[in-house]
């Protein structure tokens, strides 16, 4: 849960700079962070890919994981969770800039594959390098939400606590009933994800890699290993 508590006083931060500097802020300084912070994300990403004990699990997970979630739409509906919630909140009434400032930030600091990725290495692994990460990046990108967008963004760190400890602790009930090399092949995939939103935060890929569509990979490990031992053990 630290890492969580350090991503909701960045946000909180962040807003609060973004508020009090508002209209003072060039866009090549959030650009410039940003590129810095797609490297440090890839740096992240990289050693839990490589770490893999099974490289045809990592391979075969990623290749029917990404094709699931693109028949499922993942991305398309994560993206359509956002216009729910705006629809929702307009219906209701109130401020309209406190609205469309607390349902971006909201959207876009918990529905992502960082968040669950994070979440996951977090309670599994006691790893909070990615979620820490994630915490700067979402600090930086709070600053630009807030200086356009109001006091609605730093309230978006209630339902990003709530849901992001959340995985978090879930994560964590789970983990002990897992195998090792299932655990350490979750992080593997993950990590091969963490690369991709590397990638896109650097704005390499001419077209953005579809990040979303790649999550159900994270949890092939858990069908993948069983199987192949299990079928090992009848040719064995």
């Amino acid at each position: 849960m630290i890492a969580t508590v350090v991503n909701v006083v960045l946000v909180l931060i962040g807003s609060f700079l973004g508020l009090a500097f508002k209209g003072k802020i060039k866009p090549g300084f959030i650009d410039s962070l940003g590129i810095a912070m797609g490297l440090c994300v890839l740096g992240i990403g990289i050693p839990s890919m490589i770490g893999t004990n099974d490289t045809l699990c990592v391979v075969a997970c990623m290749a029917v994981g990404t094709l699931l979630g693109e028949a499922l739409r993942i991305e398309d509906r994560l993206a359509g969770i956002g216009d729910v919630l705006k629809r929702k909140m307009a219906r209701s009434g109130g401020n309209d800039r406190f609205t469309e400032g607390f349902v971006n930030a909201t959207v876009l600091f918990c529905v992502g594959a960082m968040a669950i990725n994070g979440s996951l290495e977090a309670g599994l692994n006691h790893n909070y390098g990615i979620l820490i990460s994630k915490s700067v990046i979402d600090g930086v990108t709070s600053i630009t939400f807030a200086s356009t967008m109001g006091i609605g963004v730093p309230f978006c760190v209630i339902p990003l606590f709530l849901y992001q400890g959340g995985l978090t602790l879930l994560a964590q009930f789970v983990g002990p009933y897992l195998q090792d090399a299932v655990i350490q092949e979750m992080s593997a995939v993950g990590g091969s994800i963490i690369v991709a939103i590397g990638m896109n935060m650097m704005g390499l890929p001419k077209q953005k890699i579809r990040v979303g569509n790649m999550l159900p990979a994270i949890f092939l490990p858990l069908v993948y290993l069983p199987l192949t031992q299990f079928v090992g053990g009848l040719l064995g």
